[in-house]
């Protein structure tokens, strides 16, 4: 946690000590976007839903990430993916030994992509019941008086030439929580807007002088990580969360999908084909050549001779290239079913509708 002057007494949720955090918009944008802040926003629930933790949320900060959740979706793949694609067109133009490995590794990364843009969209749906659960802070007169004031001053956060009203209007909506603040109630104000509210070219830690009077580091920290401050408060807490999410199950890559799909596709194909050589051998079922094959009107039980042919190289190939003991059967009615499943299941994955089990 990074506070304004002693870093070692933080308020300690075990001391019985309710934090109450004001999160700037441009936190909650950072964090629903990286995918590895999810044991954050988990804990953050979980201490709200405890009563450890209160949000502070002020109506532009519920405006603003609004506005903006569609953006971080779309920035949360759309530059890795372009370079990928450019790197697999010059691929495919320049060829090489390698060629074919290297772009199953790009698949693979492109296929992550997209799980990235759902795990987003997760953290997203996430912050918006955090807000939904708190109580909202409209904008008071007064806070926007004093916010013109800072500006006409040309103090922090209007110290640069810039029109920062936002931020001034959020600081000074934390300063009105701050002085209400009850005996037993720590606040905390976390931004990633180091520029505007941090004291940049002495410590970034620390607040810009002139909002350095709303901070004493324990009653009332300036943060720059909200994680961190999070693990100051409730230590055990976020580590538990922290191991939880590290031994979550990762998706599949696509390269590991697709070879699976292939394999089942094997089995069900080649187990189909021992059907057919079955009520042949037992005379369910006629090879015939091409001069006494009938197609109008098809005769159900008919193989043209050159199909059946193919099959049997097919079923050669398939035994070489997979391997008896993978290609498995005969198989239970059970067995069978999992099968078929599990292959309409990974088709429907790679863009296949339900069902589609054609070999």
């Amino acid at each position: 946690m990074t506070a304004t002057n002693d870093p070692e007494t933080p308020p300690d949720a075990e001391a019985g000590i309710k934090l109450r955090i004001l999160v700037d918009t441009c936190v909650w944008l950072d964090v629903a976007k990286d995918y590895r802040q999810r044991a954050t926003i988990a804990a953050l629930q979980q201490m709200v839903e405890s009563d450890a933790v209160e949000l502070i949320v002020p109506r532009q900060v519920v405006e603003e990430f609004a506005r903006n959740k569609d953006r971080i979706v779309a920035e949360a793949g759309r530059s890795l993916s372009s370079t990928i694609r450019r790197v697999k067109d010059a691929l495919t133009a320049l060829g090489g030994e390698d060629r074919k490995a290297t772009l199953s590794q790009l698949d693979d990364a492109d296929h992550q992509i997209t799980t990235l843009g759902s795990a987003v969209n997760d953290s997203i749906g996430k912050v918006e019941a955090l807000f939904a659960a708190a109580k909202i802070i409209e904008t008071s007169n007064t806070a926007k008086l004093l916010a013109a004031e800072r500006a006409l001053d040309k103090r922090a956060p209007f110290h640069k030439s810039k029109n920062s009203m936002g931020d001034a209007i959020l600081i000074e909506l934390y300063a009105e929580a701050l002085a209400g603040k009850p005996d037993g109630e720590a606040l905390a104000f976390v931004t990633h807007n180091k520029q505007d509210f941090s004291n940049m070219g002495v410590d970034e830690r620390r607040p810009h002088p002139d909002l350095a009077g709303l901070f004493d580091g324990t009653g009332s920290i300036y943060a720059l990580n909200l994680a961190e401050l999070l693990n100051d408060f409730a230590p055990e807490w976020m580590e538990e969360l922290k191991f939880d999410y590290e031994w979550q199950q990762e998706p599949r890559r696509i390269s590991e999908i697709l070879e699976a799909e292939h394999l089942l596709f094997r089995q069900i194909w080649y187990n189909r084909h021992w059907n057919t050589r079955i009520a042949i051998e037992e005379g369910r079922e006629k090879v015939v050549a091409e001069k006494d094959y009938s197609r109008s009107p098809y005769k159900p039980g008919e193989i043209l001779d050159t199909v059946w042919a193919g099959a049997l190289e097919a079923a050669k190939r398939t035994e070489e290239e997979v391997g008896l003991d993978n290609l498995g059967g005969p198989w239970s009615d059970f067995e069978w079913g999992m099968l078929n499943g599990k292959l309409s299941a990974l088709r429907w994955i790679l863009g296949d509708e339900w069902d589609m089990l054609d070999t």
